[in-house]
């Protein structure tokens, strides 16, 4: 099975990491997406992060009744924090007849230099990279395996912006699938 990564904090889920996933499973040869729901990324502060079981939880909902989506707790069970490269050899290990490959934002592929064992997983997956603003041009990386780039359509909606509405007692009706909206609701996350 071809299967895109989609790596994330995911804090929380919104209609634009949705909206990537169905475009990448519409406009590529991958199969599924799975939403790799990180616990902690070594770029970002842990701070804001709401916990990563209520995070899979809502990823979970967002996607439920969708057979070509699946939420990952893969790296839960991993050191942290997570870094893609230990992610992809355990995964690898684990599922031997899959073919993975990273789907990310233009934004994280300017900086994937900067990550653990960049050059391996240059060599070794395929990458389909989504653009974002201010992040148009990207870079050439030699001896990358598959470099794929993606027009997909981009909502202007962030897990910050989410945060923040919910903060400020805003609704969040349209940002997020209802399923998810009424979890944080009942459960007060974020507020």
């Amino acid at each position: 099975m071809r299967v895109g990564l989609y790596f994330g904090s995911f804090n929380p889920i919104h209609h634009g990491h949705l909206l990537i996933a169905s475009y990448v499973l519409q406009n590529t040869n991958l199969q599924q997406v799975w939403f790799v729901v990180s616990p902690q990324n070594p770029l970002k502060p842990a701070a804001t992060l709401l916990n990563e079981y209520h995070r899979l939880h809502l990823v979970q909902l967002a996607i439920e009744g969708a057979n070509d989506l699946r939420a990952s707790d893969i790296e839960f069970r991993l050191p942290k924090p997570s870094y893609t490269a230990n992610t992809l050899a355990y995964l690898q290990e684990k599922y031997p007849s899959h073919e993975f490959s990273i789907i990310m934002g233009s934004d994280s592929f300017q900086n994937l230099p900067k990550w653990k064992n960049a050059d391996w997983l240059l060599r070794n997956y395929p990458i389909y990279v989504y653009k974002r603003p201010g992040h148009l041009n990207l870079p050439v990386y030699e001896g990358a395996k598959e470099i794929h780039e993606l027009a997909a359509p981009l909502l202007p909606i962030s897990s910050t912006d989410v945060r923040k509405h919910i903060r400020e007692g805003e609704t969040i009706r349209y940002l997020v699938p209802e399923a998810v909206r009424e979890d944080i609701e009942k459960n007060r996350y974020y507020s």
